[in-house]
């Protein structure tokens, strides 16, 4: 087995949507939208004598005044890491890698499920430990084989009929350009302060949106009454899946239920392309936990009869402990910091 950086963006994709655990945070443009907000991506896959069995995009992120970073292989390794010789070799180069660029830890959330211990078990034999999630650590998915009626009949009652109450109320969906983005801002924006979530930089979310746009892997659906936008959703697709990623909502016509047709119009609109799941992104840690903040947005989510998905989450490899340590107890303390302002 042996390692090569890669540093095309066709081949890049190529291998990466035909490994398994595929994941559009592995795309070649997310690395490079990423490194134009203080990341620096490096590419490497793992090869054995029949082709590639795994690869990882190492996010790279100087901390500042200080000689460090922090690196973050995102939604990765990727590959066939239930064969412990590879998944041993894989984590061992991205320590070496990320040792290298002088990182104080990396951080790895591959998509894979929790029902592979072998890999959790090898994990904290080789000193890794759990780590401050970055991503949703769990998610939900929808095959999207059956027939479209059969997805719908699949659906809670509550779900299919506030389906339909849309379309008898005059909600109508449609795609949005890349010229609609700064719409949908402007209704991300007001769903934030509605939920009491925060959010991001208006520049930070175009430039993801448009970029990639650009490769058609982002696609943003407008729902509307009456020719007023009341609500959207953005999806981004790589491979075979497409992932909910993105979703907002206006105080208009709320009682309309403009984002049930939403949804719905979405999962359509990704059997149409061929796409075989669609994702939900996000779930929570604990499907019976009323605390968990994503258990309101579960009970939606979960009318539209996914198939949850518990994995295994983020894990961290203190490269230098001593500062990793000194890393987790200050960046909690600055966030409440942020919080509290």
């Amino acid at each position: 087995m042996y390692l090569t950086y890669i540093t095309d963006e066709t081949s890049w994709n190529h291998l990466v949507q035909q490994l398994p655990m595929s994941h559009v945070l592995a795309s070649w443009q997310w690395g490079d939208f990423k490194s134009r907000w203080g990341w620096r991506p490096t590419r490497v896959a793992w090869h054995d004598g029949a082709g590639v069995v795994a690869a990882a995009q190492l996010l790279r992120r100087p901390i500042p005044r200080t000689p460090f970073a922090i690196g973050y292989a995102s939604k990765g390794p990727i590959g066939e890491l239930d064969d412990p010789v590879v998944a041993q070799r894989v984590l061992a180069d991205l320590v070496a890698e990320a040792k290298r660029q002088r990182c104080l830890f990396v951080k790895i959330d591959p998509d894979m499920p929790t029902r592979t211990p072998d890999f959790v078990a090898l994990l904290r034999r080789e000193g890794w430990q759990r780590g401050e999630p970055i991503q949703f650590p769990n998610t939900a998915t929808i095959s999207l084989a059956p027939e479209r009626d059969e997805l719908l009949a699949a659906m809670k009652s509550k779900t299919r009929y506030n389906i339909r109450l849309a379309e008898r109320r005059g909600i109508e969906v449609s795609e949005g350009s890349a010229a609609d983005y700064a719409l949908f801002y402007e209704m991300y924006r007001e769903t934030a302060a509605r939920d009491g979530f925060l959010i991001r930089p208006r520049a930070y979310y175009l430039d993801l949106w448009r970029a990639l746009d650009r490769q058609s892997m982002s696609h943003l659906l407008i729902a509307a009454k009456e020719g007023t936008p009341v609500a959207g959703l953005i999806l981004f697709t790589f491979g075979e899946t497409a992932w909910y990623f993105y979703g907002a909502s206006t105080d208009l016509h709320r009682r309309d239920m403009p984002t049930y047709a939403l949804q719905w119009a979405a999962i359509e609109w990704a059997k149409r392309h061929g796409f075989a799941s669609y994702d939900l992104w996000g779930a929570p840690t604990d499907l019976n936990d009323e605390s968990d903040g994503l258990a309101g947005v579960w009970r939606f989510k979960e009318g539209f009869a996914p198939t949850f998905r518990e994995q295994i989450g983020a894990w961290d490899y203190p490269i230098f402990p001593l500062g990793y340590r000194l890393y987790n107890e200050a960046i909690p303390r600055f966030l409440a910091w942020l919080r509290r302002r």
